[in-house]
């Protein structure tokens, strides 16, 4: 059994390869079942400032993972800054005990500050490190990826960049342009409900965002931007193994 979360394929595409049928978080982490057994549990999800997203946290806080092991793939765009040391301690201080934390560098979606074009064709050695992954799930090897203090390091610089910024920075980045045509792929696609169609054009709500950006790679129309600059805002990325129904039928809140 594994889970995911995604926002343009990345992690959905690590999960598929694990299983064959992935339960996506945002589908069933306000169902009623809290409770999950199965010889294999694993959760894949991007992490966003070295850290897994809020809804992944969420979800593993208040789920109960009955099974003999328990692991978490992180995927990663440009540096990890200990990301699976951070997760860690993190599903420590929930009372869980992760058996095996790997991370494994993609194409990073982070429009403000990398350009898609350019992301999308970065040899990343994915398959390769995939491969390694999936060989150690089947023996249920136990080992989390090493962090050196350059990665603390970088985490704590990242941090204090952050703290400079407003408190609520991240729940203001998304900006719905002129051009939108309310077409509602953006509501689609948001695993939180933070963005919809009204009166012909789509609405942007801060509080829940998860900044998966989501939203932004989908928009046929390139009419979701952000609110500071980003390096080329006419390149969009999705994973191409991924396609945009499979973000709607992983994301799309009834």
């Amino acid at each position: 059994m594994i889970f995911y979360f995604t926002g343009t394929g990345n992690s959905l595409y690590i999960a598929r390869q694990i299983e064959k049928n992935p339960i996506s978080i945002p589908q069933v982490i306000h169902g009623e079942q809290h409770t999950f057994s199965d010889e294999r549990i694993g959760i894949v999800a991007p992490i966003y400032g070295h850290e897994m997203p809020q809804m992944v946290k969420e979800f593993i806080k208040n789920t109960d993972f009955q099974t003999d092991y328990f692991y978490l793939i992180l995927t990663y765009g440009c540096r990890h800054g200990g990301a699976s040391e951070l997760a860690l301690n993190y599903c420590r201080s929930c009372g869980k005990e992760p058996d095996y934390i790997q991370v494994i560098l993609m194409a990073d979606n982070w429009a403000p500050n990398f350009d898609m074009d350019y992301e999308s064709k970065k040899d990343t050695q994915v398959e390769a490190h995939l491969a390694e992954i999936l060989k150690d799930i089947r023996e249920k090897k136990h080992a989390i990826s090493p962090v050196t203090d350059k990665d603390r390091a970088a985490h704590q610089e990242f941090l204090a960049h952050i703290k400079a910024a407003p408190k609520d920075l991240w729940q203001h980045l998304i900006l719905i342009k002129d051009n939108c045509i309310g077409c509602g792929i953006c509501e689609k696609v948001c695993p939180t409900k933070s963005i919809a169609v009204s009166n012909g054009r789509a609405v942007f709500t801060p509080g829940h965002c998860q900044t998966c950006f989501a939203c932004v790679h989908a928009c046929p129309q390139k009419a979701i931007g952000f609110t500071i600059p980003e390096v080329n805002p006419e390149a969009r990325y999705r994973n191409p193994a991924v396609t945009l129904q499979d973000i709607i039928q992983s994301n799309q809140q009834k």
